[in-house]
């Protein structure tokens, strides 16, 4: 009875090890839409309607594929303008993706709900996300003109948001 016992300790043990040598690969996330505002750009009254990122922006937009990776993005959306284009683009190079550009937020909430399951990730504008996460029945948020460390997680299902810092 004692080598019974003994042998099921060490057959557990063993098994707990091969797990932590080869550990499962994380599930994607089903049916999340993450949403950022696009990183640091230059003061509104800069030349021109459509600036790159500043330097804190770029380093950002490199910060966002870590922040982001284990939701298993399928998808990233971006408007027109280059600063969104910007802030996606480490994280669709390391994903493989193509950003897809939509700048009417209608048609982008449309895209979404077409998307089902897959999780998929949306830079937009302090202006457009809060739209995005009230047409999913999320709350009513604010995303202030100087805050650029917002990921929100919506869950399209039952409109729940959790608000996070990258």
């Amino acid at each position: 009875m004692r080598r019974i016992a003994l042998v099921s300790v060490l057959l557990a043990l063993l098994a707990g090890l091969a797990l932590a040598a080869n550990p499962p690969e994380a599930t994607p996330a089903k049916g999340l839409i993450l949403l950022v505002r696009h990183a640091e750009r230059p003061p509104l009254d800069a030349p021109g309607d459509d600036p790159s990122l500043t330097d804190a922006g770029k380093a950002r937009a490199e910060r966002l594929p870590a922040a982001v990776a284990r939701y298993g993005v399928r998808a990233i959306y971006v408007t027109r303008f280059r600063r969104t284009q910007e802030t996606a683009k480490p994280t669709a190079e390391r994903l493989g993706l193509v950003p897809i550009v939509e700048s009417d937020t209608n048609e982008l909430v449309k895209a979404l709900k077409a998307r089902g399951n897959d999780a998929v990730l949306v830079v937009g504008h302090s202006d457009t996300l809060p739209d995005v996460i009230e047409a999913f029945g999320g709350p009513a948020v604010a995303v202030g003109d100087d805050d650029y460390d917002d990921l929100f997680v919506l869950v399209p299902a039952t409109g729940a948001v959790t608000r996070l810092a990258y």
